[in-house]
């Protein structure tokens, strides 16, 4: 371990305020968010926890260029903060380290919400630093209660609402996992998403074993709703199963006819006698995504 440089000096520095500059220019949003909230309402309650990262900018001025941290320095600044603890980075690189990292998933943050309590802290104190009231804290504090581990797995590395958790509880582990591997391969971790999963549940699969009511839906409705989503769902996997392969014949397609249609006779002969055929044909070749 000895050969590897270390990135960052490994004392803190207190600097002042005034003697950082920021790399980059945060959007007018910002002090408004609610993230921000939270960030200026934890400072006020536990201090700044994560130090910024910095640069030496001049060593005569002692400015220093701030690489990471710039919402956090915002909320120093309107604390009205003097000193600004800092990791002093060993290179100039400006750019922004949480970038490089992965975002806090639900699960991990329900985990050390309920490692915080275990070990003492108050809910109250808690919420106070999140800037959240108390039952939204309690609601991510039970996010995993009644989930089974197989989908609790699947969510691991997931953002997602306690509200997917209420909606999750209500059906029995197998329909869980069923539900949340169906709303990970069609990207949409959304409540309404969950609310109709559950709305076309078979009752058999819930855990009170009774659907809950919808208003306005009959039960041939609900029923005929429940055979289309199975039959949606069915023909979703298929198209998954599949989507690796038909990829890679649409590559293979497209690089065959960009290579036809650079051929200036070939090109010309498919022009003038089939002009369909010849437009689907370069329409394919200029294709740069499968969006297009």
């Amino acid at each position: 371990m000895n050969g590897v440089p270390r990135a960052f000096s490994p004392e803190i520095l207190q600097v002042p305020l005034d003697k950082l500059l920021p790399s980059r220019s945060l959007p007018g949003s910002v002090p408004g968010s609610v993230k921000f909230r939270q960030i200026v309402s934890s400072i006020q309650s536990v201090g700044l926890i994560e130090p910024l990262s910095v640069s030496l900018m001049d060593a005569i001025s002692g400015q220093y260029l701030v690489l990471d941290g710039h919402v956090r320095l915002m909320a120093m600044q309107e604390l009205e903060f003097s000193l600004a603890p800092c990791l002093l980075a060993a290179d100039d690189e400006a750019y922004t380290y949480n970038s490089r990292i992965n975002r806090l998933s639900s699960i991990q943050e329900t985990r050390m919400l309920q490692e915080a309590v275990a070990k003492g802290v108050s809910k109250e104190r808690l919420a106070q630093s999140l800037n959240i009231d108390i039952s939204s804290l309690l609601r991510k504090l039970k996010l995993l209660d009644g989930i089974c581990p197989e989908a609790v797995d699947l969510l691991r590395d997931r953002q997602f609402s306690p509200e997917i958790s209420r909606i999750l509880r209500k059906m029995k582990a197998t329909r869980q996992v069923v539900c949340v591997d169906l709303m990970l391969s069609a990207n949409s971790l959304t409540v309404n998403y969950a609310e109709a999963l559950l709305a076309t549940t078979p009752g058999e699969l819930l855990v009170g074993g009774e659907k809950p009511e919808m208003k306005g839906v009959t039960a041939e409705q609900m029923a005929r709703m429940e055979h289309e989503m199975e039959n949606l769902q069915g023909q979703y996997k298929l198209i998954e199963d599949s989507y690796a392969d038909d990829v890679l014949n649409l590559v293979v397609a497209q690089g065959y006819l960009s290579k036809l249609l650079a051929n200036d006779a070939v090109s010309r002969f498919i022009e003038q006698h089939r002009q369909d055929i010849y437009e689907q044909f370069k329409s394919i070749a200029l294709m740069n995504s499968l969006d297009s």
